[in-house]
């Protein structure tokens, strides 16, 4: 079996998954299964920069090698093309995206250097697997430099229709750099459709429903949609850091019900619009005064990108108006956490919430909806509430969908989630166990490998 080399922006961590995000949680697992090396940024910012030392550490199985950037490619590639170009642009912000050609040739030639830091590390047999935004044209660097292994990429975001991509500067290149690839990876369909018909109608390709063939190149582009691993969350919240939290919960709750959301800092979660129909739910159902309180988990993202600051702002002021507006001696209608919390914990506050709120106004797929579910006592399940515009509502029809931009809307969903009886949430909450123990993290790695064989 070959090698495995997986290159992502961040790498790691390795032995503290608790912490661990839905990326680094998917990785670790079939690089842990496999072995293998995980490349990529080393999160740390130097004179030296990509020029530096190359940093190597062991874990297990897991070879770690990082670089660093310095100061100026962390504006342009990492704050700059990738978080305030591409990142607003593929979650459709056009609004919020920045176009400044310095930003995208530093993007580019951080590629170009890291591709250069990683080529000498493949050997012959290795396979390459590419993930997210930050390293879209890769593969055509590597190529340049003489590489002939498999090397594949995974796009963990959305990604746009041509009439919204055609927003950035030089797109075109873009996109030919993205066939030097052997296969493309999405999480839904409608992300791959969005990306074939850019080579339907600009380029003149053919699509056979499973290979795009351009100008003579064939590469394969499929639907792979990141799962989590659902036992071993079960078991997070049945640990005693999981009951210790959920006992918490509980008490400060008493007969009261819990809506849970737990997302990072950022526009494209709809934690405002999310806000905004909580108040309406308390306003247009008044017997949810004093019985229904909405905790909101939201951890600090790329903080010295303005629109995050102001996003924490907005929440904070509007929260701050509605706690004003309802709350009791003994209730606060919202409750706002600006911080992370270890898995573990998370499963039990997930298990002690009647309703999961996950409510992104675009997102590829959202694993918190799948944890939350995964976290469920099946004897007496909570609601999933989930954006059609989530990737996940793709596949779990078990959830409640709603459209986060109507605010009547989805608080007219959130009271029927708070007022569900336990038949109907039990039948759900079955349907949706059913398709996340299928499109489990084993299974998304194991069928994109499988995949990305085949290529060859």
């Amino acid at each position: 079996m070959s090698r495995l080399v997986v290159v992502s922006n961040r790498v790691g961590p390795i032995r503290d998954s608790a912490r661990a995000g839905g990326l680094a949680v998917a990785i670790v697992d079939a690089l842990k299964r496999r072995g293998g090396l995980w490349f990529g940024w080393s999160g740390q910012v130097t004179e030296e920069g990509t020029h530096g030392r190359l940093k190597t550490e062991e874990a297990g199985r897991i070879s770690l090698a990082t670089i660093d950037i310095d100061q100026s490619d962390y504006e342009t590639f990492y704050a700059g093309y990738a978080n305030r170009t591409l990142w607003p642009v593929f979650h459709y912000r056009l609004d919020l995206a920045r176009f400044d050609r310095d930003l995208l040739r530093g993007y580019w030639s951080v590629n170009e250097r890291f591709a250069a830091r990683l080529f000498p590390l493949l050997g012959p047999d290795d396979t390459v697997w590419v993930h997210d935004y930050h390293f879209m044209p890769l593969a055509a660097k590597l190529r340049a430099m003489g590489a002939k292994h498999p090397i594949g990429f995974f796009l963990h975001i959305p990604f746009p229709v041509p009439e919204v991509l055609a927003s950035l500067p030089r797109w075109h290149d873009l996109m030919r750099a993205m066939l030097a690839y052997d296969l493309i990876g999405f999480q839904t369909e409608r992300d791959r459709q969005a990306f074939v018909r850019y080579f339907l109608e600009e380029e003149g390709g053919s699509f056979d429903g499973e290979w795009l063939e351009v100008n003579g190149r064939r590469v394969r582009v499929g639907v792979f949609p990141v799962g989590i691993d659902p036992q071993a969350f079960r078991r997070f919240a049945a640990s005693p850091e999981a009951e210790r939290q959920e006992q918490r919960m509980r008490q400060v709750l008493g007969d009261r019900l819990q809506l849970i959301g737990v997302d990072r800092l950022d526009y494209s979660k709809g934690i405002v619009q999310r806000f905004e129909a909580f108040g309406r739910l308390l306003e247009q159902y008044p017997e949810n005064l004093n019985r229904v309180t909405l905790l909101q988990v939201a951890p600090p993202s790329r903080s010295d990108v303005e629109a995050y600051a102001d996003i924490r702002e907005g929440l904070e002021r509007f929260a701050g108006h509605l706690n004003g507006l309802y709350a009791d001696i003994d209730w606060t209608p919202i409750r706002l956490i600006v911080r992370a919390f270890q898995r573990r914990a998370l499963a039990g506050i997930f298990r002690a919430s009647r309703v999961g709120l996950v409510t992104p106004l675009r997102d590829g797929m959202n694993l918190v909806a799948k944890e939350y579910v995964a976290a469920q006592d099946d004897a007496d399940p909570g609601v999933l509430v989930l954006s059609r515009f989530a990737g996940a509502a793709e596949a779990l029809d078990g959830a409640l969908l709603v459209n986060p931009y109507d605010t009547d809307g989805t608080a007219e969903m959130l009271q029927r989630a708070v007022t569900m009886p336990l038949e109907e949430r039990r039948d759900r909450w079955r349907r949706m166990f059913e398709v996340i123990e299928r499109d489990s993290a084993e299974n998304w790695w194991t069928s994109y490998m499988t995949a990305l064989r085949a290529s060859r």
